[in-house]
């Protein structure tokens, strides 16, 4: 049975906080990973907190194992663009999207 989890990133410390997510090196490679993930149904949701230079996404896991087993790939958080902060699992109660 799939759960539903939250991932908090933090700014990592290769993040340059003045250029924009799209501006970070190795971006292509990120955005990339990021969408495999999406095309396979594992993540959900996802973007950058803008103001804080990290990240929240929304995953479809069997656990928290499963989602920290495909993360540890993100080239970002290999690379110290992005510091992975937290995983919650998350029990959803309000969804307005039909």
């Amino acid at each position: 049975m799939k759960n539903t989890f939250v991932v908090i990133s933090s700014a990592g410390p290769n993040r340059d906080l003045s250029k924009g997510t799209r501006e970070q090196p190795f971006w292509d490679e990120h955005a990339a990973f990021i969408d495999r993930l999406v095309a396979d149904g594992f993540i959900l949701m996802g973007g950058p907190l803008v103001d804080a230079g990290g990240s929240l996404l929304i995953f479809n896991a069997e656990d928290e194992n499963e989602v920290r087993e495909k993360m540890k790939n993100d080239p970002w958080l290999q690379r110290g663009i992005l510091k992975q902060e937290s995983i919650k699992r998350w029990q959803i109660f309000i969804d307005t999207r039909s």
